[in-house]
Order: structure tokens, then sequence, then C-alpha cells
């Protein structure tokens, strides 16, 4: 059964949505001047709330390795997701500090891109659409036939919502991550979250 993971939450609210929901990871974002940046304080909050039996997901872009590691130690974040220009050289000296898994995302540039990522000493990657410029959370889909096999399991990214989560589910993906797909608004919505999760789960 795939994994899902709800990224981008924000809200005391959505917390409680995801609680109900009972996804296996949501996603903190702590990458610098995005709409749903948070504080350590605001997540250190928002972690409080968390079921215990959700991990915590902390998505970065090329932020200091010590805050990175400063967010594992203090048990704000389970998981490590980069989201930038980490090289192998940042990985291990996360592995040097941290026991946290650690996600690299790769945008969908091309398959060669894709099989490259997987060299890094990363417990899995997160495939995501390639616009140039972007850096990621773009909110559309790609075409998902440019996948290589891969041995690393894989979060796929980028567009996925409760109207395509069914094909999505057709892939190789280990984990589904949603953000902007369910949302109303700009908000975290407790119904596509809910619904969505269902679906993965086959309910």
């Amino acid at each position: 059964m795939k994994k899902i993971k709800i990224c981008g939450l924000t809200r005391p609210e959505d917390i409680l949505y995801v609680n109900e929901a009972k996804p296996d990871y949501i996603g903190f974002v702590f990458a610098e001047n995005r709409r749903r940046t948070l504080t350590r304080d605001k997540a250190h909050e928002l972690k409080e709330m968390l079921s215990s039996d959700i991990k915590a997901v902390g998505v970065f872009l090329n932020n200091d390795m010590n805050y990175v590691i400063s967010l594992v130690q203090d048990g704000i974040i389970d998981i490590v997701q980069l989201h930038g220009d980490e090289d192998e050289e940042y990985i291990k000296y996360l592995r040097a500090h941290i026991k946290a898994p650690i996600i690299k995302a790769v945008r969908a540039v091309s398959a060669d891109k894709i099989l490259e990522a997987e060299h890094l000493d990363a417990d899995y990657l997160l495939i995501d659409t390639y616009e140039k410029g972007a850096a990621g959370g773009t909110g559309r889909v790609f075409d998902w036939g440019i996948i290589p096999k891969l041995h690393k399991p894989f979060f796929l990214a980028g567009g996925l919502d409760p109207e395509n989560i069914r094909e999505a589910m057709k892939t190789d993906a280990f984990a589904l991550d949603m953000s902007s797909g369910v949302e109303t608004d700009g908000l975290k919505d407790r119904d596509k979250i809910i619904r969505t999760v269902k679906t993965v789960r086959g309910e």
C-alpha cells in the first residue's frame, strides 16, 4: 500500500485535520520566504499537537546545516527533506550528526537527472515537477512516464490532487506527496485531506 504525505501545514486546524485523516507523513516547510514557511517556535507548537503515529518531515532549501540538525535533535521533525542544491558533502555532514532519514528532492528534468540523484546518500528520493526557476512546489503535474526504474524508494510530488490520486497510485512511488491539491483558497481543506487519504488506503 502506498504511503501518503500531506505537506505545508501551517495552522492548528491543519493538525486537527491530519490527526483525523491519519496520513503517514506531514510536512513543515522551513525553506525561507515561502508562503507556508514556519518559524521554529510555530513548528514546535504544531508538532506538540501532532499524533505520535504521524511522522513530521522538515522541508529545506539550502538551509544552514546546523539549523536542520537542531530541529531534528529538538524533536520538532523526524525526517529531513532537502529541496535545494544540497550535495553529497552536505548530506554526509547531516548523517554524522543525526539519525533521521533523509529525502532528497529531484526535479523531473530527465530520466538521467533522476538516476544521477539516486547515487546520493539519501534514504529516499522525491520526484517533483521541473519548472525553470522554481525549486518545486509548483502544483503542476509532470509526465510520470519519465521516471526510470529506481532501486531507491521515492515520493511522487507535483500537482497531486483528489482527482488524479488514483492514477498516481499506479506508479512505482513509495509515497504520494500532496500540498496545494488538498487546499481550497490556499488553506488546507479537511474534506479533501480525509477523502484523499481514504482513497490511498482503499477505504
